[in-house]
């Protein structure tokens, strides 16, 4: 029988806790360009299209 101290934390579970917290702040990064380069770049305002147009030319990212 293993001996555990009173409040000791199980360590079972501790790897895929910690892999979902560094994945959640990843996806919603990834789902944040998503939308920056989809949804703001495409759009027929021309304010924001322009504007991110213009970003996508500044780091050499090809869009026509």
């Amino acid at each position: 029988m293993q001996a555990q101290s009173i409040g000791a934390q199980p360590i079972v579970g501790t790897r895929q806790a910690a892999r979902s917290k560094r994945l959640t702040p990843a996806l919603m990064a990834a789902l944040l360009g998503v939308f920056i380069l989809w949804g703001v770049g495409f759009s027929h305002i021309s304010v924001l299209h322009n504007a991110a147009h213009d970003v996508r030319h500044s780091m050499a990212f090809p869009c026509h």
